[in-house]
């Protein structure tokens, strides 16, 4: 006969067998969790330490939901990353790349039969934030050119700290002589995006004939999914220009200008155009910052898809006033204002911003050791720069970039120019090519 349950005994037993099904759901919901934060803080690390897996990651996102929430997602991280940052650095030294050499070096002329040749070298800058800036910002540190050590350096570096609440965002800027390097274009194997290109006429890398005389080479600009940003090489339109845009361009006579396009376009027929590659808004434009940049220092428009309030690695290009010193500057934690104010203070009057993010700015220097096999990047600019050392060389690049070559001799910057020739470079453009006059001409028949 079965035992009659006192009454309330199976409500009171109930809640007994509830327990450890609750404490094991609440357990397992709780390792989830932190499996699930794990792997995010995993993913993120590895997307700010190995080149290769941001990219995949942002593209394969944009691919499955659209641009708009993998920007939105982007800019909450690096907005997290950049509080901690002023919160870990904020009682540190500033951050530093090299260290100031004890006593800068002077630089003498070089003479040749015909003529004294002024030595290429950069004005020494005073830092525009005494409390973030290092012994090394403003100072000019000669780069040795491996291939030729004892030569007159054609390419100097500096660094300035242009933020003045994070001591954490250096800026490393490189000046370089266009008189003695020859700057070209490359189109990626897939960017920028064209219909007018075939696959096989873009193979992505610097020609064979160019690498015994390579010596550096550096990222180009967005991706044609993050502005539409025009690009001409070659005669061919990759992209048609949009109005708004900064472009960089290389006339056929050698010179360089930046400039808003609508600007460019009005004195310069596209025709005298060697190349041209657009970016967003001029950074810095006739000596003056953008009018955006002055209002909110998280000035949106200068990171695409990523606004413009995005802490992050960034890279310009720029011209001084005269136009015969191109700059490149690469920064860590930098926003669109501080890459300009930074560019700006080391002498450019001119200023584009090329590439960001973690994965695509750099600038890496070339030997070529054996002469049966390609040259190889041995350095970047800055200290723990990830990249492989084939870039650019024997491993095809999906994005443009751009390359410096040594100019020979009959073509050097110590062969004294003759009267310049006439030249269809605008008032904007003409101070770089009358300095340089016929140098600036022999110069151009070295391109591809």
């Amino acid at each position: 006969m079965a035992k009659k349950r006192k009454a309330g005994e199976g409500a009171e037993e109930q809640p007994e067998k509830g327990k450890p099904r609750r404490r094991r759901w609440l357990r397992r919901l709780g390792i989830t969790s932190l499996v699930g934060i794990a792997a995010v803080l995993g993913l993120w690390i590895a997307a700010n330490r190995i080149p290769w897996v941001g990219a995949t990651l942002a593209d394969g996102l944009r691919a499955v939901v659209g641009p708009g929430p993998v920007a939105w997602l982007q800019d909450v991280a690096y907005g997290v990353q950049d509080r901690i940052n002023r919160w870990r650095y904020k009682n540190t030294k500033p951050k530093t790349f090299w260290d100031a050499p004890a006593k800068p070096p002077v630089l003498e002329a070089t003479a040749t039969k015909v003529v004294t040749v002024p030595p290429f070298q950069p004005k020494a800058f005073k830092p525009p934030f005494d409390k973030v800036s290092t012994p090394a910002d403003g100072v000019w540190v000669p780069i040795v050119d491996v291939k030729a050590p004892k030569a007159p350096p054609v390419m100097h570096k500096t660094m300035v700290h242009p933020d003045k609440t994070r001591g954490f965002a250096a800026l490393a800027v490189i000046a370089m002589d266009p008189r003695a390097l020859d700057l070209h274009l490359v189109a990626g194997t897939s960017e920028p995006q064209s219909m007018r290109v075939r696959r096989a006429d873009r193979p992505g890398m610097v020609p064979a004939s160019h690498r015994d005389k390579l010596f550096a080479a550096f990222n180009g600009g967005f991706k044609t999914t993050h502005g539409q940003y025009g690009m001409m090489l070659k005669g061919v339109e990759y992209l048609p220009p949009r109005g708004y845009a900064c472009t960089f361009v290389r006339f056929k006579d050698g010179s360089f200008a930046i400039g808003t396009w609508d600007k460019l376009k009005k004195t310069n027929a596209v025709s005298s155009m060697r190349f041209y590659r657009q970016t967003p808004p001029c950074l810095v434009e006739d000596g003056a910052l953008h009018k955006a940049l002055h209002y909110h220092e998280y000035a949106k428009g200068w990171g695409a898809t990523i606004s413009g309030d995005t802490v992050i690695r960034r890279s310009a290009i720029g011209l001084d006033k005269e136009r015969k010193v191109l700059f490149y500057g690469l920064g860590e934690g930098m926003t669109a204002r501080s890459i300009a104010v930074g560019m700006r203070a080391a002498g450019a009057h001119w200023v584009a911003e090329l590439d960001v993010n973690y994965s695509y700015p750099r600038f890496l220097f070339y030997e070529r050791k054996d002469p049966a096999r390609p040259p190889v990047a041995t350095s970047a600019i800055i200290p723990g720069l990830k990249y492989p050392k084939d870039q650019y060389v024997s491993r095809p690049s999906v994005r443009d970039f751009f390359y410096l070559t040594r100019i020979g001799k009959k073509t050097s910057r110590l062969t004294p120019p003759p009267p310049p020739a006439a030249s269809s470079v605008p008032a904007a453009s003409s101070a770089a090519s009358t300095s340089n006059g016929s140098a600036m001409d022999r110069l151009a028949t070295n391109e591809e």
